[in-house]
């Protein structure tokens, strides 16, 4: 525990210094793809497995450590994994993309930053949290609601972005519902699943997790907001790129 909790802090710190250069550099992957990134993988696949390993680390280091586990452990234990079997088993293989690759780089950087995650938070509430809170309390509560109405905005936008492309037309300008206000409901969602999630678990890995969310797709939605001006001259100006009214 000594040294754990250091660690994370300075997994956390590596988040907000990370902030500000993925503002400048446009991941290349989606409609940021750009030759010159090394060997490519197909998107679907690639999706596949930067997800897996949070989808298993998190949930076995947590289930099988020695920590005893209280209603708490079981229900964060099952919002992450409602989340990543999505996100690793039905979201990549929705997606209505034909040729489209990924570098294998950004494949392999997401395997080993999911993993992390994974091990942090499957660490600490599987072997060195302290006995779980009472069940359920506000922190719960809060959290909790949090998560699913995340979730909720998060499969939602999804799902409008994969039915642009049902007849096979490229990019296109979605409508309705939170894009009305916001470029990227989808990063906006999963803003809030994760901050939900560290109200509700109440550690500093599971801040560490939220904080690194915001660093990486705060940017992404910047990227996608950007690239939307730039390609439909007639993009509604009054948009914000992921947090309605504000950014």
């Amino acid at each position: 525990m000594s040294t754990f909790l250091p660690l994370v802090i300075a997994w956390t710190i590596i988040a907000l210094v990370t902030f500000p250069f993925l503002l400048r550099v446009r991941v290349p992957y989606g409609r940021h793809a750009r030759v010159g990134w090394g060997p490519q993988v197909d998107n679907h696949w690639g999706w596949f497995w930067m997800e897996l390993p949070a989808l298993l680390i998190f949930p076995m280091m947590t289930l099988l450590g020695p920590r005893p586990k209280d209603l708490l452990s079981w229900m964060l234990v099952g919002l992450w994994t409602l989340h990543y079997v999505n996100r690793t088993l039905i979201f990549p293989f929705r997606l209505r993309t034909r040729g489209k690759k990924m570098p294998l780089l950004i494949v392999g950087s997401a395997v080993l930053f999911n993993a992390t995650n994974g091990v942090i938070n499957g660490w600490w509430l599987g072997f060195a949290a302290p006995p779980d809170r009472a069940f359920p309390d506000a922190l719960v509560i809060l959290g909790g609601a949090l998560f699913l109405i995340g979730m909720g905005i998060n499969l939602r936008a999804d799902a409008r972005l994969i039915a642009l492309r049902r007849h096979g037309e490229g990019y296109q300008v979605p409508h309705g519902g939170l894009f009305e206000r916001i470029s990227c409901p989808n990063h906006f969602g999963e803003i809030l699943e994760w901050s939900g999630f560290a109200i509700a678990a109440w550690s500093l890995p599971a801040l560490s997790f939220a904080v690194w969310t915001f660093c990486n797709l705060a940017p992404r939605a910047h990227d996608h907001h950007a690239w939307y001006r730039r390609t439909f001259p007639d993009y509604p100006r009054s948009r914000k790129a992921v947090v309605p009214f504000i950014w």
